[in-house]
């Protein structure tokens, strides 16, 4: 009677502790929804990007009550961190594997060599890699050593000025294969933490993403995700550092510029307009905006931000075709 007891004890504190880990589970599951419901009733279905814009509306909906208390005891941050963690079979989303192209990081090293011999060899790789699952560089060192008098660390090859702390003209092959591994699995690692800050930013909670072996493929799993596209484009876009000039407010009068601007749309919007009757029978609000076209649509940063004025992207594309104006640029040009 007693080990039944215990048994009973042991069953209703199990059962117990695993209702309130589930219970995580059940809170974000029903926030989730709501966001989504709430993403479905705002965002029209025939709008351009639908999907983006649905999910982006979900991620806003849930930034915005991810710290208010749930149930007394948690926040939805709090529960995303704890609840069970479902991947595609249970939720769905998109699996997606990434190869490597070895061939391009080979082309790299040897600073896009002429070398016949280098440039056989890649093409015998690509041949081989049809109908082998060997590595590619692998496949490359065999179809390269095919020439007996081909040296990898040949001046026109790795020995180059990119390499020339890693390789000489005196290492062998071995030596010089040691190498090129070690640098191939560098370049796969780094393009390996490019993906996973990406994902990070994808908005995805809980993405997988592994490397297969040394094959130079990378698994992604984005559990939840629907929209295709954004996927492919966050993957596989190319990175570009850009460099834009900025100008300070009390250096170049920035904010003179645009009272001015201001006052030329406004004049330009009234000499366009033709209905006098309806100006008149336009409401305060209304001659607000048509007084201060630009300055109307421009919002305050927020505070600690280092922008000098803000805007609704739903007015971005209005304000562009203000300053796009060839009267509003030719103010701009005085001012230089």
């Amino acid at each position: 009677m007693q080990n039944k007891g215990l048994i009973r004890l042991f069953a209703i504190l199990f059962g117990a502790v695993s209702i309130y880990q589930l219970s995580f589970t059940f809170i974000t599951s029903k926030i989730e929804s709501d966001a989504e419901r709430y993403a479905y009733v705002n965002v029209e279905e025939g709008i351009e990007d639908y999907l983006t814009q649905r999910e982006g509306v979900t991620t806003a909906y849930l930034d915005s009550v991810a710290d208010l208390p749930v149930l007394g005891f948690t926040s939805y941050a709090d529960a995303k961190g704890k609840e069970l963690n479902k991947g595609l079979d249970l939720k769905g989303g998109i699996n997606v594997t990434l190869q490597i192209s070895v061939k391009d990081i080979l082309k790299g090293l040897a600073a896009n060599s002429k070398n016949p011999a280098f440039n056989a060899a890649l093409l015998g790789a690509d041949a081989a890699s049809k109908q082998s699952d060997a590595n590619y560089v692998e496949l490359f060192f065999e179809a390269f050593e095919k020439d007996a008098q081909a040296k990898l660390a040949s001046p026109d090859i790795f020995a180059n000025k990119n390499l020339s702390d890693e390789v000489n003209f005196e290492m062998t092959n071995e030596e010089v294969k040691s190498v090129l591994r070690r640098k191939i699995d560098e370049s796969i690692v780094s393009a390996f933490e490019v993906l996973r800050e990406r994902i990070d930013g994808f908005g995805v909670t809980q993405p997988n993403i592994q490397r297969v072996g040394s094959s130079g493929r990378i698994v992604v799993e984005l559990p939840g995700a629907r929209d295709i596209n954004r996927a492919q484009e966050l993957l596989s876009s190319t990175a570009q550092l850009e460099f834009w000039e900025t100008i300070s407010q009390d250096e170049q009068g920035l904010s003179q510029f645009l009272f001015t601007a201001d006052s030329k749309i406004a004049e330009i919007s009234k000499r366009e307009s033709q209905d006098e009757v309806e100006a008149l029978l336009e409401n305060a609000a209304d001659s607000v905006s048509n007084n201060n076209p630009l300055l109307s649509k421009l919002i305050a940063p927020a505070p600690g931000s280092n922008a000098f004025v803000r805007a609704a992207v739903k007015d971005t594309a209005e304000i562009g075709g203000y300053l796009r104006n060839n009267e509003v640029k030719a103010l701009a040009s005085c001012r230089h």
